[in-house]
């Protein structure tokens, strides 16, 4: 999988709210209103990642869920990272 210009980078983001391209990842923090809420949504992205075979680097705090998608064999993001943030994304609609 080859990796995303900056110019693609910045096309993906224009469509997934509050998401941002830093240390060569995409990164978004995400709030819950307690450490349940955040630790369902944590399970939740973890079946996603297993179906698509495409794991986040993560880090949850109490209602905070950070969450940083990159693809570590092709040294930065490509097109798994855009799709799974826009199935994370589908998931908070739901």
């Amino acid at each position: 999988m080859s990796l995303l210009t900056a110019d693609e980078i910045r096309q993906a983001l224009a469509h997934l709210p509050n998401w941002c391209y830093q240390e060569n990842a995409l990164f978004k923090e995400f709030s819950f209103r307690d450490f349940s809420s955040a630790f369902a949504f944590v399970t939740r992205v973890a079946l996603l990642a297993e179906k698509f075979n495409h794991h986040p680097n993560w880090s949850n705090s109490y209602g905070k869920v950070h969450l940083k998608l990159t693809t570590h064999e092709a040294g930065g993001v490509t097109e798994k990272d855009i799709h799974l943030a826009q199935q994370i994304e589908q998931l908070l609609q739901h």
